[in-house]
């Protein structure tokens, strides 16, 4: 099996395909400027024994929801699409989401006629829809407002939130749909220092000095994409280009389609090319939250579940992971095992079920210290019919996106690395350790000449360092290749660096 099937089959089952075809070094590229390696990444991996790459486990804030639907121009936050980042140079948390300003299937409904049943969401007339931009702040990350920001007006006044709308635009989307937005630290012109992607009546950019004043709609016909998703855009850096993650569709059967554009300037696009489907019609990727880690791309993977496909019927969504060496290339992790799942329900009934019982949207991550925060737009109940919008939190730890763990828990597993540059005298191991448990690290040359072994590690450590027997140190060793041979007991391997 040459590198190119390996990796297009690498998925749900990669450490069987590791175990059973091991990755030849002089075929595994040696990542030379890289510190920080995921072992999600199979480019890595040579072979394995007894273990399986699992997804990382997400803590669900206790605070949830942080905020809902609680303005009139707020009558249905329908698929929650948050964009959330902590501004270092602000020293505040900032969320640009995309409600339905305007909805009058909900705004011509009593609360009370709004249940599942004999008056389902999608049957209400009139039903005119219009998608805007609103921004809200937090100080803690928990506790949020929704200022009055004073610039568009709604219903005779500008005393909302409101950022961008739809009003005078063209097409079926009224408004920004599913606006993506992020802070783009690297742009050295600061009028467009805040970047917008979305779709209006064809897809667009738009951009802003301060994130809150935006400039005209760009429109970009090449891009080509439908576009009803959440469109997200990141600057790629292994690509040295930007890339725009959108929705396509396949005309015949109506199955959503992943599609990708890219850009050297944020105004120029590529058309769009599918580079992602779901696994069935009946499991299909709503939408891809993509942003770099080290020299991979993480993708969130926003997948609907229909019951009864192809009705409307029972259709949830929740978050599962792959990931990407190029934005291009993905492979699923675990597939069909949530990320970030709902919260579970006894019989559950519209009027109580969780605030997140039914959806899930997720926003790029916020990485601050040892811990990852993810923002995520919830819903309590089916994707068609009448649901309940919030926003909400969940914390990972750092670099706990997926982790090689043993498949036999009575037993040791063990991962054996192709040959990496060793950047520096300190290896450091993200992994989580449990009660009676260990990770023990052998290190190997270029030629697979055993170096020293490393002393147990017996706790749970984020970028702990590995102390070596017999007074071995890597220092010698920077800039050449070395291979790493992990061996855990009741532990879970997320990550490896090098460092000074």
């Amino acid at each position: 099996m040459d590198r190119r099937t390996f990796l297009s089959t690498a998925g749900a089952g990669t450490s069987a395909l590791l175990a059973a075809y091991p990755v030849s070094a002089a075929s595994a590229p040696a990542v030379s400027n890289s510190s920080r390696y995921l072992v999600l990444d199979s480019r890595i991996i040579q072979k394995t024994e007894n273990a399986q790459l699992a997804v990382g486990e997400v803590r669900k804030d206790k605070n949830n929801p942080l905020f809902k639907e609680d303005k009139p121009w707020e009558p249905r936050f329908d698929n929650v699409y948050c964009n959330v980042i902590y501004d270092e140079e602000d020293k505040i948390y900032k969320c640009w989401y995309s409600p339905f300003i305007i909805d009058e299937r909900t705004t011509s409904t009593k609360p009370a006629e709004r249940h599942p049943g004999p008056a389902p969401y999608m049957d209400i007339k009139p039903n005119r829809r219009e998608m805007g931009v609103c921004y809200a702040t937090s100080k803690d990350g928990i506790h949020w407002e929704k200022p009055e920001l004073g610039l568009v007006e709604f219903e005779g006044s500008k005393a909302n939130n409101i950022l961008f709308r739809g009003e005078g635009m063209k097409g079926v989307f009224l408004g920004p749909h599913g606006a993506g937005v992020f802070k783009d630290l690297r742009e050295k012109d600061p009028a467009k220092r805040y970047k917008m992607f979305f779709r209006a009546e064809k897809m667009g950019v738009a951009f802003s000095a301060d994130g809150l004043r935006w400039g005209n709609l760009i429109l970009s016909p090449d891009i080509d994409a439908v576009g009803d998703t959440h469109n997200n855009a990141i600057w790629a850096p292994t690509l040295g280009r930007y890339v725009g993650i959108t929705r396509l569709w396949n005309r015949q059967t109506k199955v959503r389609l992943v599609g990708r554009t890219e850009s050297p300037d944020f105004q120029k696009w590529t058309k769009s090319e599918t580079v992602f489907t779901g696994v069935s019609d009946d499991k299909q990727i709503h939408d891809l939250v993509v942003f770099p880690v080290g020299d991979v791309y993480i993708g969130m993977v926003g997948l609907m579940n229909f019951r009864k496909w192809p009705s409307n019927d029972l259709v949830t969504e929740h978050a599962e992971l792959a990931w990407s060496p190029d934005t291009k290339e993905w492979h699923r992790i675990q597939e069909g095992t949530p990320f970030i799942g709902h919260s579970p329900a006894n019989n559950p009934a519209y009027s109580d079920a969780p605030y997140d019982w039914g959806i899930v949207f997720t926003s790029c991550p916020i990485f601050r210290g040892d811990q990852i925060e993810i923002y995520y737009g919830a819903c309590n109940w089916h994707f068609f019919d009448w649901r309940k919008g919030y926003l909400a939190r969940a914390t990972l730890r750092k670099d706990g996106w997926a982790g090689f763990k043993p498949l036999d828990e009575k037993k040791r597993a063990l991962i054996t690395t192709v040959p990496v540059m060793c950047a520096g005298g300190t290896l450091g191991l993200c992994a989580d350790v449990a009660n009676k448990g260990s990770v023990k690290v052998t290190a190997f040359d270029g030629n697979n000449k055993k170096l020293a072994d490393g002393q147990l590690i017996t706790r749970t450590v984020t970028d702990g360092a590995v102390r070596w027997k017999g007074n071995f140190s890597l220092s010698g060793l920077q800039g050449k290749p070395v291979r790493l041979s992990f061996e855990l007991l009741h532990a879970k391997l997320y990550s490896f660096c090098f460092s000074a």
